[in-house]
């Protein structure tokens, strides 16, 4: 952990779901390279708002990991699950705006719905206009309306339709926790994140945090997403496809793969040095413009 302050912010936020892998390693090190190289602070937050999907041994399990790799992170590890009453007071600030409505839909109601840019089913407003006689509130969805367009620092510009490529989501779920949509916008702004860089398969989400952040006068940060790591079939890296957890006995070789699958092109030499060695050589070279402009890429070594 470091004592560095700056007024820049980035962050890494694992779901503590299982370990890490190299997908999850590609993340953290741009994110943390991209926070470094603007002189500022790189925190950790564990995304823990799925609870139960979420283990605290997992959590323990990620921060070491992080700590065997050489990841030096500022402040203290912000975790979701603790912070619910903070998400309650924003949520009810958009029932005052008006910004959400009870929904009595259930999964199943929704299956035939056409699918939105993100895979999910785009909701079709059945409630916008009231919960139908007989029906019990769910979940509460937050209106999306209009479009909405950003500039990714790696993917180029962004433009998405909401109502017709997402439709209205949710924010407070069936079973009365809140949902990731709401708790990482209110955790960025609450943790003066600025700058935020992850997986292009989260890009699809970004266009309504920055309406929720318009919504909720707050300051939208820069994006950039990186490539996701895909196997020789096409399949993320995910802990839902096994993917092979990172060795924390022998760091170096993932460091310096996922060094390269950022197109960092380290020098071959590296591999055979100290973590120390690592980290002094990528604070040095690393270079946001160098990473490929692409959603995904496949991993051409084994780590």
């Amino acid at each position: 952990m470091t004592d560095q302050t700056s007024s820049s912010c980035g962050r890494f936020a694992p779901s503590p779901t299982g370990p890490l892998h190299f997908g999850s390693l590609v993340a953290a090190l741009g994110s943390c390279l991209e926070a470094r190289a603007r002189g500022g602070r790189w925190l950790v937050r564990m995304e823990d708002v799925d609870q139960p999907r979420c283990k605290p041994a997992h959590a323990k399990a990620i921060l070491a990991t992080l700590d065997a790799f050489g990841f030096a992170w500022d402040g203290a590890v912000m975790v979701q699950s603790a912070r619910s009453e903070r998400y309650r007071e924003i949520f009810e600030q958009l029932k005052v705006l008006g910004a959400v409505y009870p929904c009595g839909c259930t999964r199943s109601e929704l299956a035939g719905a056409p699918l939105g840019s993100d895979g999910a089913p785009v909701y079709p407003g059945t409630c916008r206009t009231g919960l139908a006689r007989g029906r019990s509130a769910r979940a509460w969805r937050l209106r999306l309306e209009g479009d909405v367009a950003f500039d990714d620092l790696v993917q180029g510009r962004q433009h998405q339709h909401l109502p017709h490529e997402v439709g209205d989501c949710v924010l407070w779920r069936a079973d009365g926790l809140f949902a990731y949509q709401l708790a990482v916008v209110v955790d960025d702004a609450d943790q003066g994140v600025d700058h935020v860089v992850r997986g292009a398969d989260l890009i699809h989400s970004t266009a309504r945090q920055i309406y929720l952040q318009r919504l909720l006068g707050l300051p939208t940060p820069q994006y950039a997403h990186l490539p996701v790591a895909v196997d020789a079939t096409g399949a993320k890296l995910s802990k839902q496809t096994l993917a092979a957890p990172l060795d924390v006995r022998n760091p170096v070789p993932a460091l310096f793969a996922a060094a390269a699958f950022l197109g960092q092109n380290p020098p071959p030499a590296l591999r055979r040095l100290a973590c120390t060695d690592f980290w002094r050589w990528a604070q040095v070279h690393w270079n946001l413009n160098q990473v490929p402009r692409c959603s995904s890429q496949p991993v051409k070594e084994n780590v």
